[in-house]
C-alpha cells in the first residue's frame, strides 16, 4: 500500500528508482521545503540530473509532471508532516535539541496519523470494547507504553493487565480464549519472544492487535494490524518518535472505547475522580 504521505512514499520507493532518479530522491528528502519554490532546471542542477530524469522521478511516484508533485510537497511543507529523524551535533544548543526533537516528534505524529486505516482503528476498538479480557505486551520502550495503555483501559472497567516479562507473556497467553484479546507493541516488529506470544494466544483463540510497522513478522501475525511506520536511527542518543507515536494510537483507542462504553462509565468515572480528589492536597 502506498502511503499518502508524499515523503513517506518517496523514501519507501527510493529503492527501486533508477541511480539517477534517486539522486532526485536524496536532493527533495533534504531540501523539501526549499523544492517547492523551485523551477524543473534548478532541481536538475542541484540534483546533478538532467530535467527529463526529474520528470521521470516524478512520473514513478504516480504525478503526471513536475507541477503536480510540487503542489502535492507544498501541501504536505505547509501541513508541518515532513518527517526526518533529527541528528544531534556536537555543537548543538539546547534550543536547537528543542526544535529537533519537537520538530521531529510532530512531523512523525502527523505522518503516522495520515498512514492510520480509520476502518482497522474502528474494529480495534469494536474488538477491545466487547472483550473479556486485554492484556497489554511489549518489551523495552515498549514494556513502557504497556503499562500505559493498562493504565488508562483498566479506568474503563476492562479487566487488563500488562506484561514485560517473556515468560509470563508465554504463560498467560496458553490461558486466554476466545473473548480475550492481547495488544502487541513492537517498534520494530521482529522481537522473537513477542511474536511467540502472539502465536500461542491465537492458538488458544484469543484475538491479537498490533502495533508495529508494516509489513514486519508481528504485523502478519496479527488478527488486526495497526500501522505504525517510525524508522528510528538506533545511534541516535535518544531515539524517542516511535514510543510516542505507540502512545497516541493507544489513546486513540481508549478514547474509543469510553466513547463506547459512555453509558457504563459516567456514574464509575465520577467516583474515581472523587476518589483521586480526596488524595491531593487541599487548595491553599
Amino acid at each position: 500500500m502506498q502511503s499518502p504521505n508524499l515523503i513517506r512514499r518517496i523514501t519507501d520507493n527510493r529503492s527501486s528508482l533508477r541511480k539517477s532518479e534517486a539522486k532526485v530522491a536524496d536532493f527533495v528528502l533534504a531540501n523539501a521545503s526549499d523544492v517547492i519554490s523551485m523551477r524543473i532546471v534548478d532541481v536538475a542542477s542541484k540534483a546533478l540530473v538532467s530535467e527529463p530524469t526529474v520528470i521521470r522521478f516524478c512520473r514513478a511516484l504516480g504525478f503526471d509532471g513536475f507541477q503536480s508533485f510540487k503542489l502535492q510537497l507544498a501541501q504536505l511543507v505547509g501541513s508541518g508532516s515532513v518527517y526526518t529523524q533529527f541528528a544531534v551535533d556536537d555543537s548543538d544548543t539546547v534550543e536547537d535539541l528543542r526544535n529537533k526533537v519537537f520538530d521531529t516528534t510532530v512531523g512523525s505524529l502527523l505522518t503516522v496519523k495520515d498512514e492510520l486505516d480509520p476502518e482497522i482503528l474502528e474494529k480495534a476498538i469494536d474488538t477491545i470494547s466487547n472483550a473479556r479480557r486485554v492484556e497489554f505486551y511489549g518489551f523495552g520502550a515498549s514494556g513502557s507504553v504497556a503499562a500505559d495503555a493498562q493504565h488508562k483501559f483498566f479506568r474503563l472497567q476492562l479487566s487488563t493487565t500488562a506484561y514485560t516479562d517473556p515468560h509470563i507473556q508465554h504463560m498467560s497467553a496458553i490461558s486466554l480464549g476466545a473473548g480475550d484479546v492481547i495488544v502487541a507493541i513492537s517498534q520494530s516488529g521482529q522481537t522473537r519472544a513477542l511474536l511467540e506470544s502472539v502465536r500461542l494466544a491465537r492458538e488458544a483463540g484469543a484475538t491479537v492487535i498490533g502495533l508495529a510497522p508494516e509489513g514486519t513478522p508481528l504485523s502478519k501475525a496479527c488478527s488486526i494490524p495497526i500501522t505504525v511506520n517510525i524508522e528510528e536511527d538506533l545511534q541516535a542518543a535518544t531515539p524517542v518518535s516511535s514510543r510516542i507515536a505507540h502512545l497516541v494510537v493507544i489513546d486513540v483507542l481508549a478514547t474509543g472505547v469510553a466513547l463506547h462504553r459512555k453509558p457504563l462509565l459516567k456514574e464509575h468515572l465520577k467516583r474515581l475522580e472523587k476518589s483521586q480528589k480526596a488524595l491531593r492536597t487541599p487548595d491553599t
